[in-house]
Protein backbone atom coordinates (compact mmCIF):
# COMPACT_ATOMS: atom_id res chain seq x y z
CA UNK A 1 0.00 0.00 0.00
CA UNK A 2 2.94 2.17 1.04
CA UNK A 3 4.31 1.78 -2.49
CA UNK A 4 1.24 2.23 -4.38
CA UNK A 5 1.37 5.44 -2.83
CA UNK A 6 4.53 6.51 -3.74
CA UNK A 7 4.44 6.06 -7.12
CA UNK A 8 0.84 7.62 -7.48
CA UNK A 9 2.43 10.60 -6.00
CA UNK A 10 5.27 10.64 -8.33
CA UNK A 11 2.99 10.27 -11.11
CA UNK A 12 1.13 13.50 -10.33
CA UNK A 13 3.71 15.66 -9.02
CA UNK A 14 5.34 18.40 -12.03
CA UNK A 15 9.02 17.60 -13.63
CA UNK A 16 10.33 20.72 -13.19
CA UNK A 17 13.47 20.53 -14.51
CA UNK A 18 11.96 18.36 -17.60
CA UNK A 19 8.95 21.45 -17.76
CA UNK A 20 11.06 24.09 -17.58
CA UNK A 21 13.39 22.98 -20.20
CA UNK A 22 10.46 21.43 -22.57
CA UNK A 23 11.73 22.03 -25.96
CA UNK A 24 8.48 22.89 -27.94
CA UNK A 25 8.48 22.80 -31.77
CA UNK A 26 7.83 25.94 -33.77
CA UNK A 27 4.37 25.51 -34.92
CA UNK A 28 3.48 27.02 -38.46
CA UNK A 29 0.08 28.03 -39.55
CA UNK A 30 -1.52 28.97 -42.77
CA UNK A 31 -4.43 31.43 -42.28
CA UNK A 32 -7.24 31.57 -44.50
CA UNK A 33 -10.51 33.72 -44.20
CA UNK A 34 -12.46 31.00 -43.23
CA UNK A 35 -9.90 30.81 -40.70
CA UNK A 36 -10.66 34.50 -39.76
CA UNK A 37 -14.54 34.25 -39.96
CA UNK A 38 -14.41 30.98 -37.64
CA UNK A 39 -12.58 32.27 -35.10
CA UNK A 40 -14.78 35.78 -35.18
CA UNK A 41 -18.25 33.27 -35.09
CA UNK A 42 -16.60 31.29 -32.27
CA UNK A 43 -16.17 34.10 -30.02
CA UNK A 44 -19.81 35.70 -30.53
CA UNK A 45 -19.71 38.06 -33.73
CA UNK A 46 -22.44 38.23 -35.85
CA UNK A 47 -24.99 37.75 -33.06
CA UNK A 48 -26.40 40.89 -34.68
CA UNK A 49 -26.96 39.66 -38.66
CA UNK A 50 -27.52 43.74 -39.15
CA UNK A 51 -24.85 45.16 -37.46
CA UNK A 52 -22.31 46.22 -40.24
CA UNK A 53 -19.47 46.77 -37.36
CA UNK A 54 -19.84 42.78 -36.52
CA UNK A 55 -20.38 42.26 -40.07
CA UNK A 56 -16.52 42.81 -41.31
CA UNK A 57 -15.26 39.97 -38.69
CA UNK A 58 -17.79 37.45 -40.56
CA UNK A 59 -18.05 38.15 -43.95
CA UNK A 60 -15.79 38.11 -46.58
CA UNK A 61 -15.55 41.31 -48.77
CA UNK A 62 -14.07 43.46 -46.51
CA UNK A 63 -12.61 41.07 -43.60
CA UNK A 64 -10.82 42.17 -40.50
CA UNK A 65 -9.33 40.23 -38.18
CA UNK A 66 -10.56 40.51 -34.62
CA UNK A 67 -7.49 41.75 -32.00
CA UNK A 68 -7.64 39.22 -29.94
CA UNK A 69 -7.22 36.38 -32.50
CA UNK A 70 -3.73 36.76 -31.89
CA UNK A 71 -3.84 34.11 -29.23
CA UNK A 72 -4.69 31.61 -31.13
CA UNK A 73 -1.57 32.30 -33.52
CA UNK A 74 1.15 29.86 -33.73
CA UNK A 75 -0.88 28.04 -30.79
CA UNK A 76 1.40 24.81 -29.55
CA UNK A 77 -1.67 22.92 -27.80
CA UNK A 78 -1.15 22.08 -24.41
CA UNK A 79 2.43 21.12 -22.60
CA UNK A 80 1.10 17.93 -21.39
CA UNK A 81 1.65 16.76 -24.98
CA UNK A 82 5.41 17.52 -25.43
CA UNK A 83 6.60 14.86 -22.76
CA UNK A 84 6.96 13.62 -19.05
CA UNK A 85 5.90 17.25 -17.55
CA UNK A 86 4.08 15.75 -14.40
CA UNK A 87 0.75 17.47 -15.14
CA UNK A 88 -2.15 15.96 -14.43
CA UNK A 89 -3.88 16.42 -18.02
CA UNK A 90 -7.94 16.33 -16.64
CA UNK A 91 -6.96 19.05 -13.68
CA UNK A 92 -5.70 21.66 -15.91
CA UNK A 93 -7.06 25.06 -16.76
CA UNK A 94 -6.22 28.67 -18.48
CA UNK A 95 -4.95 30.38 -15.70
CA UNK A 96 -4.15 33.96 -17.57
CA UNK A 97 -3.78 35.17 -20.78
CA UNK A 98 -2.06 38.46 -22.40
CA UNK A 99 -0.99 39.81 -25.99
CA UNK A 100 0.86 42.59 -27.76
CA UNK A 101 0.13 43.78 -31.22
CA UNK A 102 3.36 44.47 -33.03
CA UNK A 103 1.88 44.86 -37.06
CA UNK A 104 -1.68 44.16 -38.20
CA UNK A 105 -3.18 40.71 -37.74
CA UNK A 106 -3.34 39.11 -41.23
CA UNK A 107 -6.61 37.78 -42.68
CA UNK A 108 -4.73 35.27 -44.23
CA UNK A 109 -1.26 34.11 -44.80
CA UNK A 110 1.11 31.66 -42.66
CA UNK A 111 2.58 32.96 -39.51
CA UNK A 112 5.01 30.85 -37.46
CA UNK A 113 5.18 31.02 -33.68
CA UNK A 114 7.94 30.03 -31.12
CA UNK A 115 6.86 29.24 -27.71
CA UNK A 116 8.58 28.80 -24.42
CA UNK A 117 8.20 27.93 -20.55
CA UNK A 118 9.10 30.87 -19.25
CA UNK A 119 8.53 29.65 -15.18
CA UNK A 120 7.13 27.13 -13.31
CA UNK A 121 5.51 27.98 -9.94
CA UNK A 122 4.14 25.86 -6.80
CA UNK A 123 1.54 27.12 -5.13
CA UNK A 124 1.80 24.54 -2.41
CA UNK A 125 -0.24 21.05 -1.89
CA UNK A 126 -3.62 21.59 -2.75
CA UNK A 127 -3.26 24.89 -4.24
CA UNK A 128 -1.82 23.88 -7.58
CA UNK A 129 1.36 24.99 -10.04
CA UNK A 130 1.45 27.60 -12.39
CA UNK A 131 3.20 26.73 -15.80
CA UNK A 132 4.30 30.37 -17.36
CA UNK A 133 4.70 30.26 -21.60
CA UNK A 134 5.24 33.25 -24.12
CA UNK A 135 5.11 32.72 -27.72
CA UNK A 136 6.75 34.81 -30.60
CA UNK A 137 4.47 34.77 -33.60
CA UNK A 138 6.59 36.00 -37.01
CA UNK A 139 5.06 35.98 -40.18
CA UNK A 140 6.69 33.28 -42.28
CA UNK A 141 7.57 35.32 -45.18
CA UNK A 142 8.60 38.43 -44.11
CA UNK A 143 10.14 37.57 -40.91
CA UNK A 144 8.48 40.01 -38.63
CA UNK A 145 7.17 39.91 -35.38
CA UNK A 146 3.42 40.14 -35.69
CA UNK A 147 2.65 40.00 -32.08
CA UNK A 148 3.72 38.24 -28.23
CA UNK A 149 1.76 36.32 -26.47
CA UNK A 150 2.08 35.60 -22.30
CA UNK A 151 -0.20 32.88 -21.07
CA UNK A 152 -0.50 30.97 -17.71
CA UNK A 153 -1.61 26.94 -17.35
CA UNK A 154 -2.91 26.65 -13.92
CA UNK A 155 -2.35 23.00 -13.02
CA UNK A 156 -4.88 22.39 -9.98
CA UNK A 157 -3.93 18.69 -9.07
CA UNK A 158 0.07 19.82 -9.01
CA UNK A 159 1.09 21.47 -6.38
CA UNK A 160 3.97 20.67 -4.08
CA UNK A 161 6.04 19.13 -6.08
CA UNK A 162 9.01 21.80 -4.58
CA UNK A 163 9.33 24.21 -6.91
CA UNK A 164 9.72 27.69 -6.96
CA UNK A 165 7.17 29.72 -5.06
CA UNK A 166 7.73 33.17 -6.86
CA UNK A 167 8.40 35.75 -8.57
CA UNK A 168 5.19 35.69 -10.27
CA UNK A 169 3.97 38.68 -12.26
CA UNK A 170 2.41 41.25 -10.28
CA UNK A 171 -1.84 41.57 -11.21
CA UNK A 172 -3.01 44.65 -12.38
CA UNK A 173 -5.57 45.95 -10.23
CA UNK A 174 -8.73 47.43 -10.36
CA UNK A 175 -10.16 50.43 -9.34
CA UNK A 176 -12.86 50.26 -6.40
CA UNK A 177 -15.03 52.61 -8.10
CA UNK A 178 -17.80 52.23 -10.40
CA UNK A 179 -17.19 50.84 -13.50
CA UNK A 180 -17.12 53.96 -16.93
CA UNK A 181 -18.10 51.50 -19.29
CA UNK A 182 -20.41 48.14 -19.45
CA UNK A 183 -20.61 46.17 -22.44
CA UNK A 184 -22.94 42.80 -21.96
CA UNK A 185 -22.45 40.23 -24.49
CA UNK A 186 -24.14 36.86 -25.39
CA UNK A 187 -22.04 33.56 -25.71
CA UNK A 188 -23.80 30.76 -27.86
CA UNK A 189 -24.96 27.28 -26.43
CA UNK A 190 -22.57 25.67 -28.88
CA UNK A 191 -19.84 28.51 -28.49
CA UNK A 192 -17.15 25.99 -27.28
CA UNK A 193 -17.85 23.36 -30.23
CA UNK A 194 -18.04 26.20 -32.33
CA UNK A 195 -14.35 28.01 -31.18
CA UNK A 196 -12.52 24.53 -30.27
CA UNK A 197 -12.34 24.20 -34.21
CA UNK A 198 -10.31 27.04 -33.94
CA UNK A 199 -7.54 25.15 -32.77
CA UNK A 200 -8.10 23.98 -29.16
CA UNK A 201 -9.50 19.92 -28.90
CA UNK A 202 -9.57 20.30 -25.23
CA UNK A 203 -12.27 17.63 -24.60
CA UNK A 204 -13.12 19.34 -21.12
CA UNK A 205 -15.10 21.93 -23.59
CA UNK A 206 -16.91 18.81 -25.44
CA UNK A 207 -16.93 15.85 -23.48
CA UNK A 208 -19.63 15.82 -21.14
CA UNK A 209 -17.91 13.09 -19.50
CA UNK A 210 -14.78 14.54 -18.96
CA UNK A 211 -16.05 17.56 -17.77
CA UNK A 212 -17.69 15.81 -15.04
CA UNK A 213 -14.38 13.56 -14.27
CA UNK A 214 -12.93 17.41 -14.28
CA UNK A 215 -15.36 18.50 -11.65
CA UNK A 216 -17.67 20.17 -13.56
CA UNK A 217 -21.29 20.37 -13.93
CA UNK A 218 -20.85 20.03 -18.48
CA UNK A 219 -18.22 21.13 -20.70
CA UNK A 220 -17.36 24.77 -19.89
CA UNK A 221 -16.20 27.73 -22.55
CA UNK A 222 -12.35 28.13 -23.48
CA UNK A 223 -10.50 30.64 -21.23
CA UNK A 224 -9.56 32.39 -24.55
CA UNK A 225 -13.16 32.14 -25.79
CA UNK A 226 -13.98 33.68 -22.42
CA UNK A 227 -11.05 36.31 -22.79
CA UNK A 228 -12.32 37.24 -26.50
CA UNK A 229 -15.54 38.13 -25.83
CA UNK A 230 -13.89 40.70 -23.41
CA UNK A 231 -12.27 41.71 -26.28
CA UNK A 232 -14.94 42.06 -27.59
CA UNK A 233 -16.58 44.08 -25.20
CA UNK A 234 -13.31 46.42 -25.55
CA UNK A 235 -13.17 46.94 -29.29
CA UNK A 236 -16.91 47.81 -29.24
CA UNK A 237 -16.85 50.36 -26.32
CA UNK A 238 -13.65 51.55 -26.16
CA UNK A 239 -12.37 51.27 -30.24
CA UNK A 240 -15.85 51.99 -31.82
CA UNK A 241 -14.09 48.71 -33.69
CA UNK A 242 -11.41 50.52 -34.99
CA UNK A 243 -9.07 47.33 -34.49
CA UNK A 244 -5.89 49.55 -35.17
CA UNK A 245 -6.88 51.55 -31.86
CA UNK A 246 -6.17 47.92 -29.74
CA UNK A 247 -2.78 47.53 -28.88
CA UNK A 248 -2.66 45.04 -25.99
CA UNK A 249 -4.68 43.70 -23.33
CA UNK A 250 -4.68 40.84 -20.83
CA UNK A 251 -6.46 39.10 -18.04
CA UNK A 252 -6.58 36.31 -15.31
CA UNK A 253 -9.44 33.44 -15.46
CA UNK A 254 -10.68 33.30 -12.19
CA UNK A 255 -13.90 31.00 -12.36
CA UNK A 256 -15.19 29.04 -15.91
CA UNK A 257 -18.44 30.52 -18.09
CA UNK A 258 -20.34 27.60 -19.10
CA UNK A 259 -21.43 28.17 -23.03
CA UNK A 260 -24.81 29.98 -23.10
CA UNK A 261 -24.14 32.21 -20.27
CA UNK A 262 -24.14 36.33 -20.83
CA UNK A 263 -20.57 37.74 -20.34
CA UNK A 264 -20.69 41.46 -18.91
CA UNK A 265 -17.35 43.64 -19.36
CA UNK A 266 -17.11 46.73 -16.45
CA UNK A 267 -14.56 48.82 -17.70
CA UNK A 268 -12.42 51.98 -16.04
CA UNK A 269 -10.67 54.61 -18.49
CA UNK A 270 -7.90 56.20 -17.66
CA UNK A 271 -5.84 57.91 -20.16
CA UNK A 272 -4.87 55.26 -22.99
CA UNK A 273 -5.07 52.43 -20.30
CA UNK A 274 -8.59 50.86 -19.79
CA UNK A 275 -8.73 48.11 -16.72
CA UNK A 276 -11.30 45.53 -16.91
CA UNK A 277 -13.27 42.72 -15.48
CA UNK A 278 -15.76 40.31 -16.70
CA UNK A 279 -18.59 38.61 -15.07
CA UNK A 280 -21.76 36.45 -15.49
CA UNK A 281 -24.18 38.12 -13.85
CA UNK A 282 -26.65 35.23 -14.08
CA UNK A 283 -24.44 33.47 -11.11
CA UNK A 284 -22.96 36.53 -9.51
CA UNK A 285 -19.13 35.18 -10.42
CA UNK A 286 -16.30 37.06 -11.61
CA UNK A 287 -14.87 34.68 -14.70
CA UNK A 288 -11.94 37.20 -15.63
CA UNK A 289 -9.99 39.48 -13.66
CA UNK A 290 -7.41 42.26 -13.35
CA UNK A 291 -7.74 43.12 -17.03
CA UNK A 292 -5.54 45.58 -18.08
CA UNK A 293 -5.67 47.09 -22.18
CA UNK A 294 -3.76 49.46 -23.76
CA UNK A 295 -6.09 51.73 -26.77
CA UNK A 296 -3.93 53.67 -28.51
Amino acid sequence: FRVRIVREAHRMAINYENLINLKIPAIEQKLTPRDTILYALGVGLGFDPCDANQLKFVYEPKLETLPSMAIILGYPGPLHAYGDTGITRTHTVHGAQGFVIHKPLPVEGTVVGQTKVVGVLDKGKDKGALALTENTVRDKQSGDTICTLTSTTFCRADGGFGGPTGPGKPQHAIPDTPPDLVCDLPTLPQAALIYRLSGDYNPLHADPAFAAKAGFKMPILHGRATFSVAGHALLKTCCGYDTARFKSMEGRFSSPVYPGETIRTEMWKSGNIVSFRSTVPARGVTVLNNGRAEII
